[in-house]
């Protein structure tokens, strides 16, 4: 029900029984505060919220005040003023004056209340706590000597979050807040969900990390910003702790067409950010997605699944790859008549042709690619384009995602001899069952990923010696660990910090000569700086060289478009238009070999370039499950912050060399629920009501109000 009530001669109607300060705040009347917040059960203990009742004695907290019909209450007065400044100059006496060189500076709402009320500790006698600042657990930092026992943490970690590991604790005669016997934040079940800090008024409770206002999001949802198509990542990962794999599904294809295939050979860059890797180790990110695909119907994304009428507009995408199926994707939902030319027999570019199938199996592949279909792109295979300027002719708008499938020889001696092999053809060939012309004993050159997904076909295609060298140092090396890991498991020799001086051979290859790497680097240009180990010259024996140091695009100054470095395709500063009008770029065919996902965002970026190019809005996202609010109360779990990441499922070595089946089954059915539970929740930050500062209360606001 509803009351009406009075404050500083202004009528405001308030439901009854709300508390007091709230309602002047919602209304656009700011009385100063420090220990109430409106996500928080109040407590009155700062005594800044005061204010006088028509008919009552004494001042009353306005936080515990509850409104009732016909209240006059008046914000200040000669006693108010009189009495708040006793309340902040007690506070003070016992808070560091250091507000120029604190990390909160700037950010902080005390600091901007004291200059609202223009008050200091003078008066009082001021007191150092002398309490150690804890920097021990991972996240957050307590800075006791800062705090002012404002118990808006005891209450986000009690109240809001129900986990209750913070508390009031006493040393000597000072009060101050910490756990139970002031054990780490790790030993009493913290879910290190960042409440506390962002409740904290001063800069006691606060990240380990400073950043801005504008960086915070990324910094305290690292997973999300690290994905390079942005991936709602928390939120799918809540979905499948609570078994809603279509929910789940339904949030990644939000942002990525490809959930499966991603879930299979994603470099997972949000696992490298997670938070929760400062507390143990990340969460298993891809593992997630992946399961939440092989586990959807797909359903509901495809139900909500926004597609725009047709405007008139063709478009023609060249190149079936991540960045073109992305691209022509969202082009057609955009609703413009969309044909994607591919110049192998099927799509999917590096995912069909150039990532093996025991990394990647290709009924997946095939799967995902029917997305497309179903979404109105007309697909033409077997279909090269010389010169896509001819295209314009009949489509409005064309866009080059041609790849890298073109491998690069060094230029080295020995580099023509038979034997010799490029990565692309390799892999393409290997893919497509064809011969390949690999012997028995074999070198790869290079320590990417590629190198390493043709070294470990290569023990699939039956070679029985197989090395792989690279320049860079062991720790340097630009393939991710489980790849290293699992060619050595499956007896692929792997030399790091080596030069690669000459392949050996007369009529055909016998062999590579090296020389030990002292140091390696590339200087201010990009030029490699590298010190030999002298005498340290060797040669390993071998049929067969693989070149895997790098692809390029498969395009010549033909096809009428300005070229890069790299013979990439040059494309103009913040945009991925090319030198031609109506002609874009996008993918590895304009940055180099990357990864799938960048690929998907790429595409992404290209569609919203094309459609704002023919009239559109550029707008391309979706929502495909409706934004649910989210439970703040987490919950302690006992030993959180100890929970071990679930493992990925592998083939055993001598099970797997024989053939492309799939090394991984990801994470089993009995572990993923709990895999998803040691998600920190990060994004619950941003559910917690923001500071509210007097100067967000201007005085064209409290006019609107009368």
């Amino acid at each position: 029900m509803e009351v009406t009530i009075q404050i500083d001669g202004k009528e405001l109607h308030v439901e009854q029984g709300s508390n007091v300060l709230e309602a002047a705040l919602t209304n656009g009347i700011y009385i100063p505060h420090l220990c109430h917040h409106p996500d928080l059960p109040d407590i009155g203990s700062c005594r800044l919220c005061i204010v006088e009742v028509e008919g009552r004695e004494g001042v009353w907290p306005s936080c515990k005040l509850e409104a009732e019909e016909g209240m006059k209450i008046r914000t200040d007065s000669e006693q108010i003023s009189h009495l708040r400044n006793l309340s902040m100059e007690l506070i003070l006496a016992a808070h560091p004056e250091d507000c120029s060189t604190c990390p909160k500076y700037g950010q902080c709402e005390m600091q901007t209340l004291i200059q609202y009320m223009g008050v200091s500790a003078t008066r009082m006698n001021t007191r150092v706590k002398g309490i150690k600042m804890n920097d021990s657990n991972p996240l957050i930092i307590h800075d006791m000597n800062r705090c002012v026992l404002c118990g808006r943490c005891v209450r986000a970690c009690a109240d809001l979050r129900g986990v209750g590991v913070l508390q009031y604790n006493k040393k000597e005669m000072e009060t101050y807040i910490g756990t139970l016997h002031d054990r780490l934040l790790k030993d009493s079940d913290c879910r290190f969900c960042g409440a506390c800090a962002e409740v904290c008024p001063t800069g006691t409770i606060r990240d380990m990390v400073n950043y801005t206002a504008v960086e915070k999001r990324d910094t305290l949802i690292p997973c999300q910003a690290a994905c390079p198509a942005h991936a709602d990542v928390p939120r799918y990962v809540r979905y499948v702790k609570e078994g809603r794999m279509e929910e789940a599904t339904a949030v990644i294809h939000e942002k990525i067409p490809f959930p499966e295939c991603l879930g299979h050979v994603c470099n997972h860059a949000c696992e490298a950010d997670c938070r929760r890797g400062e507390v143990n180790e990340p969460v298993s990110i891809r593992n997630i997605k992946r399961y939440a695909a092989e586990h959807a119907n797909n359903e509901l994304w495809k139900k909500n699944s926004r597609h725009l009428p047709a405007t008139g507009k063709k478009v023609c995408v060249i190149g079936g790859g991540p960045a073109g199926m992305t691209a022509a994707y969202y082009l057609a939902k955009q609703g413009h008549e969309t044909v994607l030319k591919e110049a192998m027999p099927k799509l999917g570019g590096q995912m069909q042709y150039g990532i093996p199938s025991y990394r990647l199996p290709r009924e997946v592949v095939d799967k995902e690619a029917d997305y497309l279909q179903d979404a109105g792109v007309r697909v033409e295979t077997g279909c090269r384009v010389e010169d896509p300027r001819m295209l314009l002719q009949e489509y409005d708008a064309v866009l080059m995602a041609i790849g890298t499938h073109m491998g690069v020889r060094l230029p080295m001696e020995g580099n023509e001899l038979p034997g010799v092999i490029l990565n692309a053809d390799f892999l393409q060939n290997a893919s497509m069952g064809l011969e390949t012309g690999m012997g028995e004993r074999v070198i790869v050159l290079g320590g990417g990923n590629v190198a390493f997904d043709c070294a470990r076909s290569a023990v699939r295609l039956g070679a029985k010696e197989i090395h792989l060298a690279c320049l860079e140092a062991r720790e340097n090396m630009l393939a991710d660990d489980e790849e290293i890991e699992q060619a050595q498991e499956e007896g692929i020799h792997v030399h790091p910090a080596q030069t690669f001086e000459r392949i050996c051979g007369v009529d055909h290859v016998t062999g590579v000569e090296f020389c030990n790497v002292k140091s390696f680097r590339f200087d201010e240009n990009r030029r490699a700086i590298i010190e030999k180990e002298e005498g340290s010259n060797h040669v390993i024996e071998a049929d067969t060289v693989i070149f895997a140091v790098g692809q390029r695009a498969q395009i010549t100054a033909d096809a009428g478009l300005e070229l890069g470095r790299g013979n990439s395709i040059a494309v103009k500063e913040g945009s991925l238009a090319t030198s031609v009008d109506g002609i874009f770029a996008c993918g590895d065919a304009v940055y180099g070999t990357k990864t799938v996902i960048q690929g998907v965002a790429s595409g992404r970026n290209a569609a919203s370039e094309i459609d704002r190019y023919l009239g559109g809005d550029g707008d391309i996202s979706e929502v495909l499950v409706p934004v649910e609010k989210r439970d703040a109360r987490i919950g302690r779990i006992e030993g959180f912050g100890y929970l071990e990441r679930a493992e990925e499922v592998f083939l055993p070595a001598d099970q797997r060399r024989d053939s492309f089946r799939p090394v991984s089954s990801g994470i089993c059915d009995e572990k993923i629920c709990a895999e998803a539970g040691r998600c920190l929740k990060c994004d619950l930050r941003f559910d917690i009501t923001g500071h509210r500062l007097w100067s967000d209360y201007t005085d064209q606001e409290k006019e609107a109000v009368r």
